[in-house]
């Protein structure tokens, strides 16, 4: 009877063990994200600007353009 009590500890145990290290993963991987959203700063690009030039079909532009200065 205590071997059996002992192989259900160990594997409840095992399979709190493995909640955790998956929780703790992807907890990992979302801090990453967030480190890498707010560490990059992508360049500008050249793109259509807007009412300047009649895009052809399959050419887009950027909705508000992060490079222009605002007034």
């Amino acid at each position: 009877m205590m071997q059996l009590a002992a192989k259900r500890l160990k594997t409840k145990t095992l399979i709190w063990l493995s909640v955790a290290a998956g929780l703790l993963l992807i907890a990992v991987a979302n801090a990453h994200f967030v480190y890498v959203a707010f560490s990059s700063q992508p360049d500008c690009i050249d793109h259509i600007k807007r009412g300047v030039v009649v895009a052809a079909p399959g050419q887009f532009s950027a909705a508000s353009s992060s490079c222009t200065p605002r007034p």
